[in-house]
Parts: C-alpha cells; sequence; structure tokens
C-alpha cells in the first residue's frame, strides 16, 4: 500500500505564505513525477505544478512567480512554496504521485486526501 500524507494547509491573508509538503508512505521504492493539484468548490481539480524525479518543473501560467515546487527524494517528500497568495488561490491542494513499489510493479497517479488552503482578510 502506498499513503501519500499533505501538511501545512491553513487561513493566510492575502499576500502571505504558506508551504505545503507531501510525504509519501509505504510499499514505495521512489516516486516518479510528483504533481500538486487544487479544487475549487464548484470546479474541476486543476495542476497547479508538478516536478519530475529529475527536477524539471511545469506550473500552471496562473501561479508561475508565485509558487515553487521542489521535492526531497531521499525523503520521498514533494513540497509547494506558495507566495504572494490570493482569495483565488483558495481551495484544497491534493498531491499526485507515480510510484515505484516494493517488490515490482508502479503504481500511477496515487492521491492524497489533500490539504486546505484558504486566503481571505
Amino acid at each position: 500500500q502506498v499513503q501519500l500524507v499533505e501538511s501545512g494547509g491553513g487561513l493566510v491573508q492575502p499576500g502571505g505564505s504558506l508551504r505545503l509538503s507531501c510525504a509519501a508512505s509505504g510499499h514505495v521504492v521512489k516516486s516518479y513525477t510528483m504533481r500538486w493539484h487544487r479544487q475549487v468548490p464548484g470546479k474541476e481539480r486543476e495542476l497547479v505544478a508538478d516536478i519530475t524525479s529529475g527536477g524539471l518543473t511545469n506550473y500552471a501560467d496562473s501561479v508561475k512567480g508565485r509558487f515553487t515546487i521542489s521535492r526531497d527524494n531521499a525523503k520521498n517528500t514533494m513540497y509547494l512554496q506558495m507566495n504572494s497568495l490570493r482569495s483565488e488561490d483558495t481551495g484544497v491542494y491534493y498531491c499526485n504521485a507515480d510510484v515505484l513499489l516494493i517488490g515490482g510493479g508502479v503504481s500511477l497517479g496515487v492521491w492524497g486526501q489533500g490539504t486546505l488552503v484558504t486566503v481571505s482578510s
């Protein structure tokens, strides 16, 4: 079994910062591409950023220059540093990863349970 556990969400004022973490655990050898998605009520879940195992990154236009995705492969953990937060960044942030399992096999698109980010004054 594989678990992805997000942490770091909370309430922040506009212009503030938060750092999200996503830790992979269980029968995981390593993670390949890892992703952050977010979902606002009434809207589809959208990709915010992703990062390959080699560190190549990709961002949604709406967060470029404000968010930074990173990872620590030794800890099987991914991060999302969010700066200059806006009210429209409010939502539930989910991590998603493709992982190599102990014993072989790859599990694609494993989801975490999500962490709520609220940007409000």
